[in-house]
């Protein structure tokens, strides 16, 4: 699964893409692959390979070239996404450091903060993270308790934080907290908070169903003292604004995710199923497996051009939150019924933990959850109706 034809690369892929698409094929077959298992059992991918990825030009694809990163545009990311996908090595999640929390830095941070933490990132010296859920508040980020309090020059902050994929290991986090505005209401604000900081502590790695190198983990805040500069955007109260510019971008990120899972699931089954014999001839050839993955194949098509065109808009900054939110609960929801329905066809042996079925069922089912639950892309969707 390293290589597609160059004839089923997406229109937006031009020459240079289609080079580094094939540079990140090499790095994931050579560097990732083989020790995909052991980080899941790790409970989290090695800063040796967040230094070779850095080295390979894996991170920092898309921020700004004069402060260390690619200069990309968005495709090469999903490049990156959609090899680590396909190959079976998603749980390396290289997009959160590059697309979910560089955006943050690389568009809204000050010059000082871009010069100092973009090369940091990019080399894999550094990794950063979102902190925004909390134990009593999910999706629903108005209700967070995590505050920071204004004392001369510096913040204060104090609270929880959980859900924190890559918690365990970064060395930087964008976090969520409650500010009082002039008025004395309360206000969402974003800080970044370096791991280094008196008071920030980690609790263990949350033992989790699937994707377990990702590192999970609750964070602590006692009287966490920051910079007054860290405060993303200069001005309390923006917090939700500039999540909005970015959840388009997380949301697409999560259809990407999906329909690599999608694409292998349906190829490991295939591969599977014309080998394995039952009643004196093999599973494909009873007209049930046919049916099943007729089915899912035509659906995946559909939902392929669909991303393949999100993702075309979102280079060209056309993509709007509805088609996001679409992108997000469509192929999410496919990816849990395509897996499933290719566990189905595996048998006994795709309840067994070797095959790589069983562990793509399990990492499926938080698609429908995080960037936004499915419940919530429904009302997004309804809303435009």
């Amino acid at each position: 699964m390293a290589l597609i034809e160059s004839n089923s690369y997406p229109d937006y892929y031009d020459e240079d893409l289609r080079v580094f698409r094939n540079t990140v094929d090499k790095f994931v077959e050579k560097e990732c692959v083989p020790y995909a298992e052991q980080w899941r059992l790790q409970g989290e991918v090695p800063r040796d390979a967040w230094l070779k990825a850095g080295a390979a030009g894996l991170l920092m694809a898309s921020a700004p070239f004069e402060y260390g990163g690619s200069g990309a545009h968005f495709g090469y990311e999903a490049a990156i996404i959609e090899s680590f996908g396909l190959q079976g090595a998603h749980q390396f999640v290289v997009c959160v450091p590059n697309a979910v929390f560089g955006p943050y830095l690389f568009n809204m941070a000050t010059e000082a903060q871009k010069r100092e933490w973009i090369p940091k990132l990019a080399s894999g010296n550094w990794i950063g993270a979102i902190a925004m859920s909390e134990p009593s508040t999910g999706s629903d980020l108005r209700n967070i308790r995590t505050s920071a309090v204004r004392e001369g020059d510096s913040y204060v902050i104090n609270g929880q934080k959980t859900f924190t994929t890559l918690g365990h290991i970064a060395d930087i986090f964008m976090v969520a907290c409650k500010t009082k505005n002039s008025d004395g209401e309360d206000k969402v604000s974003l800080f970044f908070v370096e791991a280094s900081r008196s008071g920030f502590s980690r609790g263990k790695k949350l033992d989790k169903m699937g994707l377990e190198a990702h590192a999970t983990a609750e964070l602590f805040f006692e009287d966490v003292r920051v910079p007054a500069d860290h405060l993303l955007g200069g001005e309390e109260g923006l917090g939700f604004s500039q999540m909005m510019i970015n959840l388009n971008q997380e949301r697409l990120i999560v259809a990407l995710e999906a329909i690599a899972m999608i694409e292998r699931a349906i190829h490991e089954t295939v591969q599977y199923v014309k080998e394995r014999k039952a009643f004196g001839q093999a599973i494909f050839d009873f007209q049930n497996t046919q049916f099943v993955l007729a089915d899912c194949v035509a659906k995946t098509a559909a939902a392929r051009t669909f991303v393949d065109d999100c993702v075309k808009r979102h280079i060209a900054n056309d993509l709007d939150a509805v088609t996001a939110a679409k992108a997000k609960y469509l192929l999410s929801e496919l990816q849990g019924e395509v897996v499933d329905k290719c566990l189905q066809l595996f048998g006994g042996y795709g309840y067994i933990n070797e095959y790589p079925i069983s562990r793509m069922y399990r990492d499926a089912r938080v698609s429908r959850i995080y960037g936004g639950t499915n419940e919530i892309m429904k009302m997004i969707i309804a809303r435009s109706l």
